[in-house]
């Protein structure tokens, strides 16, 4: 029986996700499905913005970042008859499953119309967080860190030319997964993620004796963090009631506090949405390929209510209910070796 498959992207775009839509299209072949693109995420779903995906529209996607069908936060329980233009668009365009690529977000959407409406969902985790469970890592990640610590390294660069302390702010709102690993991997001489509280006093001391050795240091923060003694600004929440942090500034907050308490030179630098564009690394080309391909799996095994995840080597199924039931946050085995490099 042939099998009409959707597939969207939500959330926030990444490396991977191009790769994943790639992936299904080759392996549905493989099948005799037919795989429609829904644009735009859930709105495409609510709108009917959805046409067919051939190889050709896919084939020179290997390489490519952003997402080739567009993405949105729309969460369709949040708009007044969201749940019946889903259920009608999958009607009318006799979809037999959906392929729902995203984060917690999107992915929390997916479980719950598998959930309460009986929709035949797969899901793929994307996130360049790397906070969704139930899987080692997600597609995206691994270009964000690696985009990352090229930033940190020409912040190096100019930091030792003139003297300076560096501070560098990447993405991260719960979950510090790209402060820690890009400060790890950068040899940052100190990161703040927002699940440990930082000591102001002992990282400035830190500085200072590092400064006195090689006369700069570097400073890795994640955006969601909140400096003790402050409180975070009332922000706009999306659909999802996540704040829309824009232009926190912790990283400001960072420069003036180090300032104040050193006298050191302190500059900083926000690397923002660079983090999720650019050439996508071998490591998130692969793993979307092989989540795309699992994806459909699933499907072709009627594993409805799963979610593609790396486990170990191998990419399997595992609930969607395990996938969004709590963040992965950073623990403490992967903070203690952080610290190690803190002298």
């Amino acid at each position: 029986m042939i099998k009409r498959i959707g597939i969207l992207t939500g959330g926030g775009d990444c490396c991977g996700l191009n790769q994943t839509i790639r992936g299904a299209v080759y392996r549905a072949k493989d099948f005799n499905y037919e795989i429609f693109g829904i644009r735009d995420g859930w709105k495409g779903l609510l709108e009917g913005l959805i046409s067919p995906i051939t190889l050709t529209d896919v084939e020179e996607l290997v390489d490519k970042a952003g997402t080739y069908l567009g993405s949105s936060r729309t969460n369709p329980y949040k708009i007044k008859g969201g749940i019946k233009n889903v259920l009608r668009t999958i009607k009318n365009y006799g979809l037999d499953a959906i392929i729902a690529a995203g984060g917690e977000d999107t992915l929390g959407v997916a479980n719950q119309l598998y959930k309460e409406e009986k929709i035949n969902i797969v899901g793929a985790p994307k996130t360049m967080d790397n906070d969704l469970n139930g899987t080692d890592y997600t597609f995206g990640f691994d270009s964000s860190v690696t985009r990352a610590v090229e930033a940190l390294r020409s912040l190096e660069d100019t930091g030792r030319s003139h003297h300076r302390v560096m501070v560098l702010e990447v993405m991260g709102r719960h979950a510090g997964w790209v402060a820690l690993f890009t400060g790890i991997a950068g040899g940052a001489d100190w990161i703040l993620i927002p699940e440990y509280e930082t000591d102001i006093d002992e990282m400035c001391k830190q500085l200072q004796r590092v400064y006195v050795r090689k006369r700069y240091a570097l400073v890795v923060t994640s955006e969601g963090v909140i400096l003790p003694g402050t409180s975070g600004e009332k922000e706009e929440l999306d659909q999802f009631g996540h704040m829309i942090l824009k232009e926190r500034g912790v990283g400001n907050q960072l420069k003036k506090v180090i300032c104040e308490k050193t006298g050191l030179e302190v500059r900083h630098s926000v690397i923002g949405h660079m983090q999720r564009g650019g050439i996508p690394t071998v490591f998130d080309r692969i793993l979307g390929l092989r989540s795309g391909v699992t994806a459909v799996n699933l499907i072709h095994e009627g594993k409805y209510g799963y979610m593609a995840a790396l486990k170990g080597n191998e990419v399997i199924g595992v609930p969607l209910e395990e996938a969004v039931s709590k963040l992965k946050l950073v623990d403490k085995k992967w903070w203690k070796l952080a610290e190690v490099f803190f002298k």
